[in-house]
């Protein structure tokens, strides 16, 4: 699994002219699944993106996680961050999981965030075309792969 994950003082998702999430000051995910996702990449990555301090603290250090300033947190699929651009000019996105894989992870990742979190988080429509907005505060934008948790 990859993660873009970008702190926001907004953000939201737009489907087909209509507010599907919004949120204030949080994380907006950006989720990329392979096949070779596990439950055990689940737990690790909703872990590692409620725990991670990169919110400011009463002395302006990043000190402080999403659980910390009981921030909202929006998660998209995006099948696009598997991209493979190491031939020609045309991304190639074979390592990304087609939907009928994709989906229960994607399902199970929405509801360990919810769990860790201790609420519930706006998400995306898994293959739908969304419009997503937002405003990076920082900017703070941190990538995570869980095939390198070493």
């Amino acid at each position: 699994m990859k993660a873009v994950i970008q702190r926001v003082s907004k953000a939201s998702v737009t489907i087909h002219g209509n507010m599907h999430a919004q949120i204030g000051q949080g994380l907006l995910v950006l989720l990329g699944i392979e096949d070779a996702d596990t439950d055990e990449d689940i737990v690790w990555l909703s872990q590692k993106i409620v725990n991670l301090r990169i919110f400011d603290d009463e002395k302006g250090v990043m000190n402080e996680s999403l659980i910390d300033k009981k921030g909202e947190l929006i998660l998209v699929s995006q099948f696009t961050l598997h991209a493979s651009t190491k031939k020609g000019n045309r991304p190639s996105y074979i390592k990304a999981s087609k939907p009928e894989t994709a989906i229960p992870i994607y399902e199970k990742m929405i509801a360990r965030l919810c769990s860790d979190l201790g609420k519930a988080i706006g998400t995306g429509i898994f293959g739908a075309d969304m419009k997503v907005e937002l405003l990076n505060d920082g900017p703070v934008t941190i990538i995570i792969d869980t095939k390198n948790k070493a």
